[in-house]
């Protein structure tokens, strides 16, 4: 009984029916009280997402199993210190982290959650040393900012540590096959008296057969009869010594004088070998796979290309010799994605042919089961850590903000890899820290349509078209964001800014905080409540907002952004600068942090410093018209009108439709007596809908122009 319905309860949960998973582990663990079966209810607790309910029954247990999913069941409960004590070595025994990589995995996520940046490193490496594919603790440390360089991490070292791996774990399924053979063969020597009675001697010449049959047949075809009837998780204990096809087959012709092979199937016990077909005369099939009926052995063989079709689709990485000295142009990285688009139907089609072709081949390829030839495990090992290395560099290189050099890695992936979304997500960041939206918007568009059940990343896409400033394309995105999953956090930041871009902050705000209430660690969702509150002028709740963005992630630049915008709204410019100078750290090549930190040193009187941050950010990137603006602007305000009229001009022809650079023109042309100008660039600046209190300065100006400029008041515009 406990074999029986542990068997349904694993079939259960491999099936995702985890209600009924956990109403039989219940009735297992009240006849069955153990250990194994408790943590194995706690187990459905957790896939059912009752974190609560495995914290109860787990707390108090010390084995490693059940330290390792309480502590699990913490975390998910947002109680960090009891994961991190169920966790930790005791002062009496220094035992392993439970779970050995997930552990300190596990263990690394509370570090950081907690504050403790150096903990949480350590914990991540040993997660790394452990298990070299455990790539996630590698991500951890990336965005820590303190990951070592890919082909470090996934070197030589990564790979010895696999092969050991590998050949336990072979040495491990070789002697559990072997015991497993043992065991049939006993219990199919001790269960022959229970089918006797069944069939009473003499009956009919069928029967006979089937009790000699039962003598004959090896344990290796035996248990492969049993394990072949388990498929569906059932697993009653009972060795039967013949296919169920047979019970109802009629009784065969008996051949004299045929010799008998080595290991017996049914069909060459039974009868005459039935005419082999011209695909399995060029094979060299098995002798007990030669032995099985031929719908069974279809059966199996169907079930090959789904086994081994990495083989196949396994590619070295390509590399783009021709994109290699310089950044990769848009068209040829979307061409990627459109060929690859493209190739679909004719792989699809090829896949089906694979698949039928393979049911004959079957015999030329190796089973799930047995284990892998020295040269292939050494050869895919060789594939799986160059592909990690590539991968690896390139996010290590967009999380330190060079962006650049991360496209340029990306491009070196094969077709396939770099068509995937996780790929094609960090391109489309890598173009938005580079204020490129409109690739940007290319490659999240084409990720979207490849990819439309796929929510990560989707902020970020309607970040780029909120800075596009595409209305609809924004509504139309967040409607189908929600309809996909409304528990998503992604969705409801969508929505929040298509309301923000409608100036409808109140609205959005409340977008953001529903964001937030689905997931509490989603570091983007508290960033933009704190953009919000500040264009509401709420800036004590926004800069409690940023904070709680920086609890999550210390290394969020665009939260310690949005603190210096707050302190410089408020006029604490030294504040501000401390807060620009931190971002600055994190992002070093970001031109707007530099032009709001240069405005910061302005603002305390720091021309000179001021200037040279304007210069960097303008080297930074020249097509930034923010740089310029307020280059230009503090050259007015230190007197310079010559030199700020000159940087204005040349912003004019690259900004043409921006109303604040032709009302700082005919503000400082009034200064220099030039009224006809500074009419000229009032009216335009005007005409460009700027925003209602600049179009009152701008007014305001116009109706001075006649005034000396002793009796004018300055106004900032």
């Amino acid at each position: 009984m406990e074999t029986l319905l542990v068997n349904c309860v694993e079939k259960n949960l491999a099936q995702f029916m985890f209600s009924n998973a956990i109403f039989l582990c219940e009735r297992l663990l009240a006849d069955f009280p153990s250990e194994v079966n408790l943590q194995l209810l706690a187990r459905c607790y957790l896939s059912n997402n009752q974190p609560y309910s495995a914290y109860y029954i787990l707390k108090g247990s010390k084995t490693p199993q059940s330290r390792y999913l309480f502590a699990f069941s913490c975390f998910k409960l947002d109680l960090l210190g009891e994961a991190e004590a169920a966790l930790s070595s005791t002062e009496d025994s220094l035992e392993q982290v439970p779970g050995g990589a997930a552990g300190h995995y596990l263990l690394g996520l509370i570090f950081r959650y907690g504050g403790r940046k150096n903990s949480s490193v350590e914990q991540f490496r040993m997660a790394l040393s452990c298990d070299p594919l455990c790539w996630e603790a590698y991500a951890e440390l990336c965005s820590l900012g303190v990951a070592e360089e890919a082909s470090a991490v996934f070197g030589n070292v990564a790979s010895q540590r696999l092969q050991k791996t590998c050949v336990s774990e072979r040495i491990n399924f070789s002697e559990g096959e072997t015991k497993d053979q043992l065991i049939v063969s006993d219990k199919a020597s001790k269960d022959t008296n229970v089918w006797q009675p069944e069939h009473v001697p003499g009956e009919n010449q069928q029967d006979l057969k089937i009790k000699q049959l039962g003598e004959e047949i090896p344990p290796d075809t035996d248990k492969q009869r049993n394990g072949s009837s388990h498929t569906n998780g059932w697993d009653l204990n009972t060795p039967s010594p013949v296919l169920p096809q047979v019970l109802d087959a009629p009784p065969p012709l008996l051949y004299k004088n045929m010799r008998r092979p080595e290991v017996e199937g049914l069909m060459s016990v039974h009868g005459e070998p039935r005419r082999k077909f011209v695909c399995e005369e060029e094979s060299s099939e098995a002798p007990e796979e030669s032995g099985r009926r031929r719908s069974a052995r279809i059966a199996a063989k169907r079930k090959i290309p789904l086994l081994h079709s990495h083989g196949k689709d396994s590619q070295g990485l390509r590399h783009s010799p021709s994109e290699s000295n310089g950044v990769p142009s848009l068209s040829s990285m979307i061409g990627k994605c459109r060929i690859q688009s493209s190739k679909e139907a004719t792989t699809s089609g090829q896949s089906i042919n694979d698949t039928g072709s393979s049911v004959d081949d079957e015999q030329n390829s190796n089973s799930r089961g047995s284990s892998p030839d020295p040269f292939s495990l050494m050869s895919g090992i060789s594939e799986v850590l160059n592909l990690l290395k590539v991968l690896g560099d390139g996010y290590r290189q967009l999380l330190m903000y060079h962006c650049q050099e991360a496209l340029l890695i990306y491009q070196k992936l094969s077709e396939k890899q770099y068509n995937t979304h996780w790929v094609l997500m960090q391109v489309g960041k890598a173009y938005v820290e580079l204020q490129e939206y409109f690739n940007a918007d290319s490659v999240f568009t084409l990720a979207h349509q490849k990819y439309p059940y796929a929510l990560e990343g989707m902020d970020t896409y309607s970040t780029v078209l909120y800075h596009l400033k595409v209305e609809m394309r924004l509504g139309y995105l967040a409607q189908e964001l929600i309809a996909v999953d409304r528990l998503s956090p992604q969705s409801w930041c969508a929505l929040g800014n298509y309301y923000s871009l409608r100036k409808d902050h109140e609205a959005a705000l409340k977008m953001f905080r529903r964001a937030i209430q689905l997931n509490e660690r989603f570091t983007y969702a508290h960033t933009l409540c704190g953009h919000e509150l500040a264009a509401l002028e709420d800036f004590e709740e926004a800069e409690r907002c940023y904070r709680k963005a920086l609890s999550i992630d210390t290394r969020h630049y665009n939260a310690w952004y949005g603190l210096g915008m707050t302190y410089l709204h408020q006029e604490k410019f030294e504040f501000a600068q401390h807060q620009f100078q931190l971002a600055l750290q994190i992002n070093p090549r970001s031109s707007v942090i530099m032009c709001y930190f240069g405005i910061a040193l302005h603002e305390s009187k720091r021309n000179d410093e001021a200037l040279k941050m304007m210069e960097k950010a303008i080297v930074a990137d020249a097509r930034n018209p923010l740089s310029n603006y307020f280059k230009a602007n503090i050259l007015a305000n230190l007197g310079d009108h010559h030199k700020a009229l000159k940087v204005l001009e040349e912003l004019k022809d690259s900004a043409p439709h921006e109303s604040s650079v032709h009302a700082l023109l005919g503000k400082i042309y009034k200064q220099v007596k030039l009224y006809d100008k500074a009419v000229l660039n009032f009216g335009i600046a005007l005409d460009l809908n700027p925003s209602a209190s600049d179009a009152v300065k701008i007014k305001a100006c116009m109706e001075r122009l006649a005034l000396p400029n002793e009796l004018q008041t300055e106004d900032d515009l």
